[in-house]
């Protein structure tokens, strides 16, 4: 399967907003994502717009798709900088280096085993690793403890994991497990 990874264009947020919708009525999505569909889908066509700006233009915000050759979007996922002294994206987590935090991974099944997940990581790495300003120190990214089948695609990417694990925001009873990748 033949397929480029790209930064999203201002001017796709209808696309966005579909692979978004789409990944939120996956099976695993419960797992997988911190939102729901009901909630997604209520949103108006101003915050897709917004939201693909800030993550196509924005420095601080990077979201790739995988684009098939005929145009199909297979994948996407997000990157997100964040800074010393700011809480991170789940409760409990305090940012204390400058590090990328990925999260949306979706590959549309049709898609899936076929290393394009280890794809959108690798890109998102690369883009991580080439700002200057803040220079990251780290990548990392949070999956459900019960979602063994991401879990292993991130270690054989080479994350590991940190020892930082947080309530699930919604549901203490499962946790959320960090993975990271330090810069070499």
């Amino acid at each position: 399967m033949s397929t480029i990874i790209r930064r999203v264009r201002t001017d796709e947020w209808e696309r966005v907003k579909e692979i978004r919708l789409a990944a939120l009525q996956d099976p695993v999505a419960h797992l997988a994502f911190l939102d729901t569909y009901a909630n997604a889908s209520a949103k108006p066509d101003g915050f897709w717009q917004e939201r693909t700006a800030g993550a196509a233009e924005g420095g601080s915000v990077w979201q790739a798709v995988a684009e098939a050759t005929d145009g199909r979007w297979l994948g996407t996922m997000t990157v997100l900088v964040e800074r010393p002294g700011g809480n991170g994206a789940l409760g409990g987590d305090v940012i204390t280096v400058p590090q990328a935090h990925v999260v949306g991974v979706y590959v549309r099944p049709e898609a899936r085993g076929t290393g394009l997940a280890h794809e959108l990581i690798e890109a998102a790495q690369d883009w991580a690793w080439s700002l200057t300003e803040p220079r990251l120190r780290r990548v990392r990214l949070f999956v459900h403890e019960s979602n063994a089948r991401a879990e292993a695609m991130y270690l054989r990417a080479g994350f590991k994991p940190s020892g930082l694990s947080v309530p699930v925001p919604g549901d203490e009873t499962h946790r959320e497990i960090e993975l990271a990748v330090e810069r070499g």
